[in-house]
């Protein structure tokens, strides 16, 4: 009887080890979910954040010294190329041309009296009744003398080109976009100074795009773009690329973009944020996967798939376009395949694991 309980309770005991060890193996097995890979060649355009510039603009600073005197237009102001906007009170200024003319006029009559010399001296010397070197030192005189007047007129003359911008004047047709002086301010060309007047071209307006390098190849003058602004929901503004960086800037690894769009009616404000919407679509070879479906690994950035076994098979992927919770693949995966979303960090080259419930769409 003895005997029989304790062979009872040895079974017993050997029973519970195996499904012990049973339990313990199968919680040792992962559980993984798989996810079904989008094909991405109907993908949404490429659309990506933009900044508006004017098509010109220029600030104006004050290139004399000088005190405003009055301005005559103000900020939404339209004006024409060349208009005055302000005129700046230079009494410093006025004083030099003053005093260059009355140089030029001293310059004029010196050379005038030396020409009287020079012509006396030369009939003297026609009858030897002076020498030679005479003759020459007035002759020089008056080389000097015109030389003098030369100067004088050129130091006329830049005076005068400075004193024409007292008047700041509108370098194109455009928008009055700053004006900073009132009547009375001192302004003048030392350093820290500031704009008095700014004027911008608004007719048409630039767009800067910085666009990932795998679209590089794509960005021709010519491809076409809508923009979407916040402050007009719903509406689509067309653009045109015209221009692009030619290089990739390596902090960023971004590749600027220049594209144009008409502004007839203001609508675009330069300095402001839009989205640009290319039309460009991901390649027909594109898949899309949940962005946690990733593995950022030291070689490289990969997916686990799963074979018929049950095993992982990791595999090096290639971005093409960070969606946010979702990414562009542009190679390393096909639309038939099946990924793990959310893989342990341990998962590791064909360790086997369990599968909870079919692939999600």
């Amino acid at each position: 009887m003895a005997v029989t309980i304790v062979a009872t309770g040895g079974i017993s005991r050997a029973h519970d080890r195996d499904a012990a060890q049973r339990w313990s193996d199968a919680r040792a097995v992962p559980t993984v979910q798989l996810v079904a890979v989008d094909g991405a060649g109907a993908a949404d355009a490429l659309t990506l954040p933009g900044t508006l510039q004017a098509w010109n603009a220029a600030k104006l600073y004050a290139r004399v010294n000088g005190y405003m005197k009055s301005w005559s237009r103000d900020i939404g102001d339209r004006v024409p190329a060349g208009a005055a906007l302000g005129l700046i009170d230079t009494p410093e200024l006025d004083q030099q041309i003053a005093q260059a003319r009355a140089d030029l006029a001293s310059a004029k009559a010196g050379a005038e009296l030396a020409q009287s010399t020079a012509d006396r001296w030369n009939d003297l010397l026609s009858t030897a009744s002076v020498s030679r070197q005479e003759a020459d030192e007035k002759n020089g005189a008056l080389a000097a003398r015109r030389a003098a007047v030369l100067a004088a007129e050129a130091n006329l003359g830049r005076l005068l080109a400075m004193k024409s911008f007292a008047t700041l004047r509108a370098p194109f047709a455009g928008t009055v976009t700053l004006r900073s002086v009132d009547i009375g301010d001192l302004v003048g060309t030392g350093s820290g100074q500031q704009p008095l007047f700014a004027v911008a071209d608004t007719r048409k307006v630039r767009v800067y795009v910085n666009v990932p390098q795998g679209y590089a190849a794509e960005m021709k003058p010519g491809l076409t773009a809508e923009l979407s602004l916040p402050d007009y929901p719903g509406r689509r503004f067309p653009a045109r690329l015209i221009g692009n960086s030619g290089a990739i800037d390596g902090r960023t690894g971004a590749f600027q973009v220049q594209l144009a769009a008409d502004n007839a009616d203001g609508a675009l404000k330069p300095g402001g944020y839009a989205q640009v919407r290319f039309d460009v679509r991901d390649g027909g070879d594109a898949v899309r996967v949940p962005a946690s479906a990733l593995l950022f690994r030291a070689e490289g950035t990969q997916v686990a798939l799963v074979d018929a076994d049950g095993r992982v098979r990791l595999r090096p992927v290639t971005i093409g376009r960070d969606l946010g919770q979702s990414v562009i693949i542009a190679a390393g995966l096909t639309a038939r395949d099946k990924v793990v979303d959310n893989p342990p960090d341990s998962l590791a080259e064909g360790e086997k694991v369990r599968l909870l419930g079919p692939a999600r769409g």
